[in-house]
């Protein structure tokens, strides 16, 4: 097997991460990742149930310099989460984050303080089922996707609702789980329609603008899309999760490029094998990229093999230099992108 790297836009820069147990430098099932003001990079770690006290937000440098890690723990107290999906950074640098579980949204900011928080299961305005992808706009809006009740509902970041589209169903404007959002230069919304395997385009205030893609394993098609963010040149990154991938789409919704996966050690990684060389001389006998049994013909299976390829890619994001963050939860680390020079 190779690790076949598709023509396009974007290409490859590094692998950035390592798998921990226990709080310090590294992430445990990082589900998102976000950046503030001053260029740091922030990590969602959502954790399993036997890790559940590792809930945490993360924070380190471009060049992966550990900067501390915050969190008032998992639980259903103040500031406290259970199943935490997204989160997004206000042009104040509160953090929002969903979570499923407890069906709100709870802001904290960088040093771990409660600011606020607010939300319960139920259809009405400002009540929410299961609360999954975040995203706020320049005019400090916020677009939380409802998969449980098959809609989008913006926010003042205060918690205001401002109103609510979609329905269930797989027509225009219509959802089924939906998980993922992202916004264009324009402010236009993209929702990652997750049992429909398809983006949804719509203005603002939810109008339907386009769909793209269509349920399938071929260029341009979708299998469970969980996340979507928009380049300024109007290029569609979608986190195909079902495929284990990320697809390129350009404006007019055509199919430019997949990813697969190209991770290399990160220098958290590089800097635990140069004390632990057990382990690094048992990785450097390992085929990392085998040649598989006919069996292993799905995209999980292949994946969960071969170690460069994404496994569980659940949020794609751009930070201000436009460089894209492609989280795996299942593989404890985030690959990072850039477009190619000119």
């Amino acid at each position: 097997m190779t690790t076949a790297v598709a023509a396009g836009p974007v290409e490859y820069i590094k692998t950035i991460g390592l798998t921990t147990n226990q709080s310090g430098r590294g992430f445990t099932n990082p589900y998102d990742c976000a950046f503030d003001a001053d260029g740091r990079i922030l990590t969602l770690n959502r954790c399993d149930t036997v890790r559940a006290s590792l809930v945490r937000i993360g924070m380190m440098s471009w060049d992966e310099d550990y900067l501390g890690e915050f969190s008032r723990g998992y639980g259903r107290g103040d500031g406290q989460w259970i199943l935490p999906v997204a989160m997004a950074l206000d042009r104040q640098g509160v953090v929002y984050v969903t979570d499923e579980q407890q069906h709100r949204i709870t802001a904290l900011d960088t040093d771990g303080n409660f600011v606020r928080q607010w939300g319960e299961k139920g259809s009405d305005a400002v009540q929410m089922n299961g609360p999954a992808g975040l995203a706020i706009g320049g005019d400090e809006i916020l677009y939380v996707v409802e998969q449980g009740n098959n809609r989008v509902q913006r926010f003042t970041t205060a918690g205001e609702s401002l109103g609510t589209w979609g329905e269930a169903g797989d027509g225009p404007g219509q959802f089924n789980m939906p998980w993922g959002v992202g916004l264009d230069a324009a402010g236009n919304v993209y929702v990652a329609d997750w049992r429909n395997d398809r983006v949804q385009k719509f203005t603002a205030d939810g109008q339907f603008i386009a769909a793209y893609g269509s349920s399938g394993d071929g260029d341009g098609q979708l299998s469970r899309p969980s996340a979507v963010c928009v380049d300024s040149a109007g290029y569609i990154y979608v986190a195909d999760w079902g495929n284990e991938r990320v697809q390129i789409f350009d404006g007019d919704g055509s199919f430019v490029q997949s990813l697969r996966g190209q991770a290399t050690l990160s220098k958290w990684a590089q800097d635990y094998m140069s004390v632990n060389p057990d382990e690094r001389n048992t990785r450097e006998i390992a085929n990392l990229v085998p040649e598989l049994p006919a069996h292993f013909d799905t995209p999980y299976l292949i994946s969960s093999q071969t170690e460069p390829y994404f496994w569980g890619p659940v949020s794609v994001r751009l930070d201000a230099e436009e460089r894209l963050f492609v989280v795996e939860s299942n593989r404890h680390r985030i690959q990072v992108y850039q477009r190619r020079k000119e």
